[in-house]
């Protein structure tokens, strides 16, 4: 097996979680601006429906960028 295309794909995978985990801070700040209340404060506090909210943004996120980068390294 060629080294480069290891090394390749390791870049890509590292790129690619870099990526998501960027795009997982920005869903969260989206979702921070639009709800009428502080999430931080929420969460803090044990509210465990804005928990549950809060990880289904970062499921949703980390399966669709997932998916982009997945389908880039073909």
């Amino acid at each position: 097996m060629e080294s480069s295309i290891v090394v390749l794909n390791i870049v890509y995978a590292v790129l690619g979680a870099m990526l998501t985990l960027g795009f997982m801070l920005i869903g969260y700040l989206v979702f921070d601006r639009l709800t009428p209340f502080e999430t931080s404060r929420q969460l803090a506090q044990g509210n465990v429906a804005v928990g549950l909210v809060v990880g289904a943004i970062f499921v949703a996120l980390g399966i669709a960028i997932g998916l982009v980068v997945g389908l880039g390294l073909n």
